[in-house]
């Protein structure tokens, strides 16, 4: 299982050696460190905890720093979970970078998006709204009927007006088009959830389907 952190820099186009002209994203990453290796005998599950970014370590709580010792004071914990057999694998120390994937792999990608704030149907959720010919009158982008009747209540899961944006969201099949080692940058194809600075989950693209077979074997 492969896996990395990035942050979202920028969008830009590339061309193909055919000629084609495709949007992609640009993702910086540093060196992403391994923290703590969790197995399940001591923790109750198998995970590999990284560390991402730089923090003043003023800024970092004592059970913190003590956990992290000489690692470094990181901006960022996260912990991706691994199958049976990996955590061998893994060392607290070893550095992770952009030399573990390669280009045409295809990952999964989970960012939270841009927080959109309230917003009402017609941009939420994609409803049409109302008539615009002679005679309506402001129902352009109202929801229209809610289903009224016997009801005394709004329905669990009624589409409505609310706020959007700043979910979790996930990619499930992106192409890495190029990787600038030098530059730390991590290219990968289309747009991805998120502002500029966002951080960003980088994963091979069976680590889900693998994620949840662990899950049923716990």
């Amino acid at each position: 299982m492969k896996f990395l952190l990035a942050k979202k820099h920028s969008m830009t186009q590339v061309f193909t050696q055919e000629g084609e002209v495709v949007p992609v994203t640009v993702l910086e990453s540093a060196s992403t460190v391994v923290t703590q290796v969790k197995d399940k005998e001591r923790d109750g599950y198998k995970a590999v905890q990284v560390g991402f970014g730089e923090r003043k370590s003023k800024n970092l709580s004592k059970p913190v720093l003590g956990h992290l010792k000489e690692l470094g004071s990181f901006a960022v914990l996260k912990e991706f979970r691994i199958p049976q057999g990996e955590e061998s694998r893994w060392n607290v120390g070893d550095k992770i970078n952009l030399s573990i994937f390669s280009v045409g792999d295809r990952v999964a990608i989970s960012a939270i998006s841009k927080g959109k704030g309230f917003q009402g149907v017609v941009k939420r959720h994609g409803f049409k709204g109302g008539p615009r010919s002679h005679g309506q009158k402001h129902s352009e982008r109202e929801p229209g009927s809610i289903g009224g009747g016997l009801r005394t209540r709004v329905p669990k899961g009624m589409r409505m007006a609310g706020r959007m944006g700043g979910d979790r969201t996930t990619l499930k099949d992106v192409k890495i088009e190029m990787i600038d080692s030098e530059k730390g940058q991590i290219i990968v194809r289309g747009a991805v959830p998120g502002r500029r600075g966002t951080l960003v989950e980088i994963r091979s693209r069976n680590e889900r389907s693998e994620r949840k077979k662990v899950a049923d074997k716990e």
